[in-house]
């Protein structure tokens, strides 16, 4: 998974390439400038500061390095002119808090030093050397000093600039990396969207939708860290320590050598811990989706859990998964506590005592393997190698939940979606036949050899029990899924061989629970879509008689819908609903018992209008109350995924079969009136079924 989602990224970093192209030179010149510092130290240390006790000669010609001592004119021995002549050798050396001058040749400086008596002793192993030697004063030591301060004060003068130079490229790299990354996950979240709105219908039929948000939003930022935070930090991390190894080589290959050891061991340390973190992080993003599912589902269905009193089990689940959501938490934070710092001050602890037991106790030994200026540099810039590692470390954590999550991004976004095809097809007649279609979700056959002909205008509606069909055949005609076995024909075009968005442009829906958007009345009629105008709005919804009804609302067709229109009753949410399907004008029209949540008053208003939409449309109806489906043109009956009747409502009556039975058990609870004298049966009133 690692691998593909690396590439992944890689692929969505390539959108932005040329700013984080230029956020990386900028960070590669930042850190180049950073590290002149020690290198500048360095010069300023061995060149100036300790150069002092380097051999000085009498000259006779005098300029900007020499220096007046007794009436004497000395000057550096790296200070003179090829070929000018030299004089007698002096050595200024450091004893204690003090200088002396010493007269002569000084063979060796490393060493214990002593001056007593005019006598200046270096000792070094088991042999001293006596030199002739005069104490000097503060005033004549600073004399010696002074031609070495226009090159310090120069030496200054570089620092500041290239500090200046490495804030203004910080500045940058963080700028240009930055917005490099949010424009990514711009298009990644962009991305992620409009894939949701490709995947089939039967994707959502097994994922919640809190799992499905928490893709989106949870996940998606996480991996908006892992470009901000952790690649920021990584990169920074891997270009810094590139730089420190190029100066420490620069300074000394030995040195730079002897700290290669580091590398291999960050290399297996950050292995080993992705092994461990993979796993918790895996299990910890996949409980934060869980948690959210039921959180949604919760709130979604926060009446019900009242009414029946399931708070006490509802916060148990809740409880159980944020249990072990925390359990693995507190795996990471050990994971995180064992492996962070303590590796990192334990790699510079002992790499420090490396470098100074043996290159440092050599130098100040006598042995002069690497000068003091050198050691200096070399511990500073070793002080900035583990400054990047720290900040990788530290975002090793993030690194993994973060790859984890793109892993989950990647892994919705490679659920295979419906093909969107641009362009429309101009609108159908209607004429659909089934042949022979047989249909199942998964192995089971849900329908089976299906077989009818709906001619434009018609109504066909479809009646059984629950679990009989009768939504499958609309998800087949819908183009959510494609049968098994046979032909679905729109005006003799098989519905495979027309793009799916051309197909449901012309039809329309209305469900019996309709779903409303957030927005407005008018909003949610046209649902934004320019075609639409408002007087088309306003017509719609005057020709399914919703006008009168939503009379009484402050703010008429612009009134908020919040909440999927909870603060409407059942009756406008679905005349609404019709007024949208009206709107649309489609060919083919779909009413999934779209009259089921209608009080008797509005359903006798809309009765009219429903025959207004109808016409010239092919209708299907989803029917459990029969009697609003007596003038259906044919009812096609279903049991067990087969049609077992097939007729208009008095053909089917005079069968005395399924639709009979069905018919006669809704008489059954509607209101008998006795019987007139001379009938031999009741005067039965229209009949309502149970619980509609």
């Amino acid at each position: 998974m690692h691998t593909s989602t690396g590439k992944s990224l890689f692929k969505y970093a390539l959108t932005a390439k040329k700013t984080f192209i230029l956020a990386l030179i900028m960070l590669a010149i930042g850190v180049a400038a950073d590290l002149a510092g020690p290198f500048i130290a360095r010069t300023m240390i061995d060149d100036h500061v300790l150069a002092i006790e380097k051999s000085y000669f009498q000259t006779q010609t005098k300029d900007d390095y020499t220096v007046s001592y007794n009436n004497e004119l000395y000057k550096r021995e790296d200070r003179f002119s090829p070929g000018e002549p030299k004089g007698q050798e002096v050595r200024i050396l450091q004893v204690g808090s003090g200088y002396v001058m010493a007269f002569g040749g000084v063979t060796a400086k490393d060493g214990d030093r002593s001056f007593q008596d005019g006598k200046l002793s270096i000792t070094h192993g088991s042999q001293t050397d006596t030199y002739s030697a005069k104490q000097l004063s503060n005033d004549e030591i600073y004399s010696f000093y002074k031609p070495e301060f226009p090159g310090i004060v120069q030496l200054l003068g570089w620092y500041l600039g290239f500090l200046a130079i490495a804030i203004v490229m910080e500045f940058g790299k963080t700028y240009w990396l930055q917005s490099s990354a949010n424009r990514v996950i711009q298009k990644l979240r962009l991305d992620v969207y409009a894939h949701i709105q490709r995947l089939p219908v039967n994707f959502f039929d097994n994922l919640p939708a809190g799992k499905v948000v928490s893709r989106v939003t949870n996940d998606t930022e996480a991996v908006k860290d892992l470009f901000i935070a952790v690649l920021s930090n990584f990169f920074t991390g891997i270009i810094n320590i590139i730089g420190v190894y190029i100066a420490l080589f620069l300074l000394d290959a030995r040195l730079g050598l002897t700290c290669l050891f580091i590398v291999p061991i960050l290399v297996i340390w950050v292995v080993l811990y992705r092994k461990f973190a993979t796993r918790y992080n895996t299990i910890i993003r996949s409980r934060l989706s869980e948690i959210n599912a039921i959180i949604n589902e919760s709130i979604q269905g926060m009446s019900i859990i009242r009414v029946f009193r399931r708070q006490k089990q509802t916060t148990e689940e809740f409880e159980s998964l944020n249990d072990d959501y925390m359990k693995h938490q507190n795996k990471m934070l050990n994971l995180n506590a064992f492996t962070s710092h303590n590796l990192v001050n334990v790699l510079r602890s002992g790499t420090f005592a490396i470098i100074l037991w043996y290159f440092g106790s050599s130098a100040l030994g006598g042995a002069s393997v690497v000068s003091l200026g050198v050691l200096y540099a070399f511990v500073d810039i070793l002080g900035r190698l583990f400054q990047p590692i720290t900040g990788m470390v530290n975002q090793l954590a993030a690194l993994d939940s973060s790859m984890v999550s793109a892993g989950r991004v990647f892994t919705l976004m490679n659920e295979p979606g419906e093909q969107v095809t641009d362009g429309s097809m101009p609108r159908y007649k209607g004429n659909v036949e089934f042949k022979d279609v047989s249909f199942a979700y998964k192995r089971d056959y849900v329908l089976k050899n299906i077989n009818f002909t709906a001619q434009q205008g018609q109504t066909v509606a479809l009646v059984g029990h629950t679990g009989s069909g009768k939504s499958s055949i609309i998800n087949l005609l819908f183009r959510f899924y494609d049968p098994q076995k046979g032909v679905i024909t729109i005006d003799g075009t098989p519905v495979t061989d027309l793009p799916k968005q051309w197909i449901r442009q012309h039809m329309g829906i209305v469900l019996q629970d309709p779903y409303l958007f957030t927005g407005t009345i008018a909003s949610n009629v046209s649902l934004g879509d320019e075609r639409i105008s408002r007087e088309t709005v306003e017509k719609a919804l005057r020709d399914v008689g919703a006008q009168r009804i939503l009379s009484h609302l402050p703010g008429g067709i612009d009134e908020p819908v919040i909440e999927k229109g909870s603060t409407l009753s059942a009756g406008e949410r679905q005349l609404i609903s019709f007024a949208r399907a009206l709107a649309f004008d489609p060919a083919i029209l779909i009413l999934d018992e779209a009259t089921a949540n209608i009080d008797t008053e509005t359903e006798a208003l809309i009765q009219s209008a429903l025959e207004v939409l109808k016409k010239g449309r092919t209708t299907f109806i989803i029917a459990h109350r029969l009697s609003t489906i007596r003038s259906a043109d044919q009812i096609l009956v279903l049991h067990r995924g087969e049609i077992v009747e097939q007729g208009t409502h008095d053909e089917l009556l005079a069968m005395g079969g399924k639709y009979h039975q069905m018919y006669q058990l809704q008489l059954g609870s509607s209101a008998e009136i006795p019987a007139a004298p001379g009938t031999q049966h009741p005067i039965v009133l229209d009949p309502v079924p149970r619980g509609s």
